[in-house]
């Protein structure tokens, strides 16, 4: 069923987002022969430790993208303000589309619309918008999400595990947080693999399914 999506987007409220929401899944459709596109809304230069450089998490953001295996050329990040996306929901619309515009994307991956964190509701909210006829699907960040529908699964290998794990060293800044160590990301991986009978798997809310 991934082989049927050749242009996706990927969503990422903050840098490091879609990594962490669907680092396996990028890796398996772009060795699937798809085009994966990243959209990082905002660096969170706010919220940097002290004394690092405002531009940090954009070089991490290219860095752990490029591990992925997303073309450099294909990671768009803009500097919206960190907990401040919904002031500028009409602008973010409005981005998403003109890229839609320029390149109609198969498969659009997002937050889950039931993820609480301001800004990444101001972005499921916007792509629900911008994407009508799009599939869409909902990634889990567990620790902002208020409930979650486990309804969606993609089967992943180690390896994949293992390029999320990967991706997500390079991002320096955040060391130290539970959810970005590799104890973290194999543990949830492994406990959605149980659920569908495979070794290693993410899950993904049902937003929009177009047949």
């Amino acid at each position: 069923m991934l082989t049927k999506f050749k242009i996706v987007y990927v969503l990422a409220p903050h840098t490091d987002d879609g990594e962490l929401g669907a680092g396996g899944t990028i890796v398996k459709l772009i060795e699937l022969g798809a085009n994966v596109y990243y959209f990082a809304f905002s660096t969170a230069e706010e919220s940097l430790p002290e004394g690092m450089p405002n531009n940090t998490l954009e070089i991490e953001v290219m860095n752990a993208t490029s591990k992925l295996g997303i073309k450099k050329e294909n990671v768009i990040v803009y500097h919206y303000k960190v907990r401040k996306l919904n002031y500028s929901r009409q602008e973010i619309l409005e981005d998403l589309i003109k890229h839609r515009k320029n390149i109609v994307p198969d498969l659009v991956i997002m937050p889950s619309l039931h993820d609480i964190h301001q800004d990444h509701s101001t972005i499921a909210q916007e792509g629900l918008r911008a994407f009508k006829n799009t599939t869409i699907l909902g990634y889990e960040l567990i620790w902002n999400n208020l409930t979650f529908n486990t309804v969606s699964f993609v089967k992943l290998d180690k390896r994949h595990i293992e390029a999320k794990v990967n991706a997500l060293k390079e991002y320096k800044s955040q060391e130290g947080r539970d959810y970005i160590s590799d104890e973290f990301i194999f543990s949830l991986a492994r406990t959605r693999g149980v659920q569908i009978g495979t070794t290693y798997a993410e899950s993904f809310e049902v937003i929009r399914w177009v047949i």
